[in-house]
């Protein structure tokens, strides 16, 4: 839909794994950054791995390419990895206080379990019996839970998740991700951006 040949995009990104792993390098950064503007400062920062991560199955809901973008990063050894590493940063930060005695390796070991988790709600796709916000809620609350969250809170963050407008913000991260990729081949990734909204969730 940009122009940009096959060719161009294999002596830029070398390979599939090279192409993935520089979406997922710029789609984690964008969720991350969206989720603590989205954030409201009062907020504790369990708020902000609430939102990022529903930022991430709004994605992959979009249309099917997102997902299997998704799915696959969380399959090859090399994506799994940087998602590890990074995730376990983020943790760390996140929900460092309620482990004040772990590293980030421990949280690390954590994310291989939570990141499994994700990829297999990725990877079913939502329908009229499992639609979007209960897999949202059921992620999260799994998840939350292994970070010993108590139910009340758990409640409270996803009445949070609630009142957003998911759709918006999965957009904001789109356009982030099309905006960089036109400035590495000086076109034009509108067309690209335009249908991959078009799978804009509705329930």
């Amino acid at each position: 839909m940009a122009g940009v040949s096959v060719s161009s995009m294999q002596n830029f990104f070398h390979n599939k794994e090279g192409l993935i792993a520089e979406l997922v390098g710029i789609m984690f950064s964008g969720q991350f950054n969206t989720a603590k503007q989205s954030s409201k400062a009062s907020l504790t920062p369990i708020y902000t791995y609430a939102v990022e991560t529903a930022i991430q199955i709004v994605l992959t809901e979009r249309n099917e390419n997102l997902r299997e973008i998704y799915t696959e990063a969380y399959t090859m050894p090399d994506t799994l990895e940087y998602i590890h590493q990074n995730t376990a940063k983020e943790l760390k930060a996140i929900f460092g206080d309620r482990f004040p005695d772990y590293e980030e390796s421990q949280f690390y070991e954590i994310d291989i379990g939570t990141a499994a988790l994700m990829r297999g709600y990725m990877a079913k796709p939502c329908d009229v019996h499992f639609p979007l916000y209960r897999k949202i809620e059921r992620f999260l609350t799994a998840s939350l839970r292994i970070f010993c969250v108590g139910e009340e809170e758990i409640e409270q963050v996803l009445a949070f998740i609630r009142s957003l407008d998911l759709n918006q913000l999965a957009d904001g991260v789109l356009r982030q991700l099309f905006e960089q990729l036109e400035n590495y081949f000086e076109s034009d990734f509108s067309e690209a951006h335009r249908t991959a909204r078009s799978g804009t969730w509705t329930e």
